[in-house]
């Protein structure tokens, strides 16, 4: 917790001072006491002594006082602040070797699945985008809140020849920085989702969507599809497709987002939700004096409350 107007904690020398005004008049009541003789006749005629419960209110009252001051001094603490612009784009990889069987139904059809229930779940302040790859990138569904686009540009994925991983990233880096008219001085919170088996065909390279995605710090994050026994038949050959996991990580790991490994449905919607949440606050520091001045007013009731319980007035 920082002070955004430290100068007025000088408000607190005054409770020393109210501290020794409060014990000065206990005393001058007890040196009273003692000056009356006739202990007997006080004692039927004085009160019951309240003991302890006396300090109980002033306490508190004191204890209030100390509270409203750090209140006025206008404390400021971490706040999680909704990031309304936060956006993700999700790639997926469509080359021919997505076809193969290893991760059943399909690698592609897994993926689509898991896409379309990761898009579905997210919280509506999300922006979201689909970008499709295979020998190039393609933006098929720009980032915006609108889900059902976004849903409507998976079902219409269609297989196609090579990979370009390193097209597909700056493709997502390109449609967040024209995300909205603030994105090129100001880009949203952004972070790649990037589904693929791997292997880097065609286009730019790994290496060089690396330098890109971290000067525009925009994490990647990756998943693997795929066993080291998939396989294709293509033009009547089959051909073994093994998953290529060690390019998959040096992407995300390069970029500081996380690889991951999905051989089934369920792991994948696990990786989503974690991906997403990632995203959904930032942290600032705002002013919290009203929560003080709340908790001042706590002692205060807390102190009226006492002294009219136990002697029928207010301290």
């Amino acid at each position: 917790m920082t002070l955004l107007s430290p100068g007025r904690l000088w408000l607190l020398l005054l409770l020393p001072v109210l501290v020794a005004v409060y014990v000065l008049l206990q005393r001058r009541r007890r040196n009273y006491t003692v000056r009356f003789t006739n202990l007997a006749l006080l004692q039927q005629v004085a009160p019951r002594h309240p003991g302890w419960r006396r300090h109980v209110a002033a306490g508190l009252f004191l204890t209030m006082l100390a509270i409203m001051v750090v209140g006025f001094a206008r404390p400021a603490g971490t706040v999680k602040i909704p990031r309304d612009r936060a956006t993700i784009m999700v790639a997926v990889d469509v080359s021919l070797s997505m076809m193969a069987k290893d991760v059943p139904p399909s690698r592609v059809e897994a993926a689509k699945a898991a896409a379309k229930k990761f898009i579905s779940e997210l919280p509506s302040r999300f922006n979201v985008g689909v970008v499709s790859f295979a020998g190039s990138a393609n933006l098929i569904a720009a980032p915006s809140a609108d889900r059902q686009t976004a849903l409507a540009s998976i079902d219409q994925l269609v297989l196609a020849k090579r990979t370009a991983i390193g097209e597909a990233v700056f493709t997502c880096l390109q449609a967040i920085r024209t995300f909205d008219s603030q994105a090129s001085q100001d880009p949203p919170p952004s972070h790649i989702v990037l589904l693929s088996d791997g292997d880097n065909t065609t286009g730019r390279s790994v290496q060089e969507a690396v330098d890109a995605s971290r000067a525009a710090h925009v994490p990647v994050s990756t998943i693997a599809f795929g066993t080291p026994y998939g396989t294709v038949d293509i033009e009547g050959e089959t051909t073994g497709v093994s998953v290529n996991k060690e390019t998959l990580r040096t992407l995300a790991e390069s970029t500081d987002g996380k690889a991951y490994e999905a051989a089934s449905l369920g792991q994948l919607t696990d990786v989503y939700s974690h991906i997403g949440s990632s995203l959904g606050f930032k942290t600032e520091h705002r002013d919290i004096s009203a929560r003080f001045l709340g908790i001042a007013l706590l002692f205060a009731l807390a102190a009226a409350g006492t002294s009219l319980a136990w002697f029928s007035r207010l301290p």
